[in-house]
């Protein structure tokens, strides 16, 4: 259809594609670490300048907030929009993203009536701090699943954000919301991801096309979005507030970096992913956790700085679990 030799096979698309390089983006044999280097040399790049140029924090929250704001949900748009989709095969795929989301939901929220932790967990820091355990770094996501499978790997993986973002947000903003007294609804509709992901799924099932002129602006966009993310995550690292509440952090980081890719990897059995989709799903749940979780605990008043420090340890965490996830855990499937 349309040049591609199949479409949307449970949301991996079989697009022309020489063996060679589909033994490259998923043999046993690839070393990950390797791959991943670029991206996080990306982030190491992005926090030496905001800590040692001119170019300090200020200058990386704007950042941040246009990439964030615009060039992100551009990109989501984009790259949903320009694939044929088949939501129907992508049922397994799908359900599986949803049900690893809402293990890690579940987990995240189940931390205070852990064994030995009801005394040690507060109610406002564990609202504002459970989300480290869920929420993922769509900016490294979209970078490594292009790195690893190119356009069908981003495909495959904008869909999956493009159905997580709203599950993970709506985990992410009530406990808050419930806490603070703030609007729900109101945060969830205003989220820049929704509106890009579901605009992208509507204007691709409705039929709809970017002009051939406005083409290359909208793809520069997204590609300029994922260096501008990878940076700005790197320049909001900071340590300096993981004073308290530590034993908390080490669980929810647990959470993220150890038992989302253990989960992933028994959802992509119950639900027979192929190779493709199991390496994306396992790429997914071994992500960095979202940088724009401090932004959100700090706009809806918590704690933003300790969430901050969460932010940057899973950053870090993350050149572990991802070659775990990829390596390792992809071995047993």
């Amino acid at each position: 259809m349309d040049g591609f030799t199949c479409v949307a096979v449970a949301c991996g698309v079989h697009a022309r594609c020489s063996e060679a390089r589909r033994a490259a983006c998923y043999s046993h044999r690839v070393n990950f670490a390797q791959l991943l280097f670029p991206d996080f040399s990306l982030i190491l790049l992005g926090y030496l300048i905001c800590r040692f140029t001119p170019l300090r924090r200020p200058v990386w929250t704007q950042v941040e907030q246009l990439v964030y704001f615009l060039f992100f949900p551009v990109l989501l748009f984009h790259s949903i929009l320009k694939s044929p989709l088949d939501i129907g095969a992508a049922g397994n795929m799908v359900a599986a993203g949803w049900a690893l989301g809402l293990s890690g939901i579940a987990l995240a929220y189940s931390v205070p009536y852990w064994p030995g932790l009801k005394n040690h967990v507060t109610a406002r820091q564990h609202a504002a701090s459970a989300q480290i355990g869920f929420r993922f770094n769509s900016f490294i996501g979209l970078a490594l699943a292009d790195r690893l499978a190119g356009p069908e790997g981003l495909l495959v993986i904008a869909l999956l954000i493009g159905v997580s973002v709203p599950l993970m947000n709506i985990g992410a903003v009530w406990p808050m919301a419930r806490h603070g007294e703030r609007g729900f609804l109101g945060e969830l509709v205003r989220n820049p991801l929704i509106i890009g992901t579901a605009g992208g799924l509507a204007a691709n099932l409705a039929g709809l096309s970017i002009p051939a002129w406005l083409e290359p602006t909208v793809s520069r966009i997204g590609g300029a979005s994922l260096t501008l993310g990878l940076m700005a995550a790197g320049a909001g690292m900071q340590l300096s507030a993981l004073n308290h509440a530590k034993l908390l952090g080490v669980v929810v980081l647990l959470i993220r970096h150890l038992l989302m890719p253990l989960l992933a990897l028994g959802w992509c059995v119950v639900f027979g992913l192929n190779s493709v989709q199991s390496t994306v799903l396992l790429l997914f749940s071994a992500l960095p956790t979202a940088s724009s979780c401090y932004v959100l605990a700090a706009r809806m008043g918590y704690d933003g700085a300790y969430v901050a420090a969460l932010v940057t340890v899973s950053t870090v965490l993350g050149m572990v679990s991802l070659p775990l996830a990829l390596g390792l855990l992809r071995g047993f499937l």
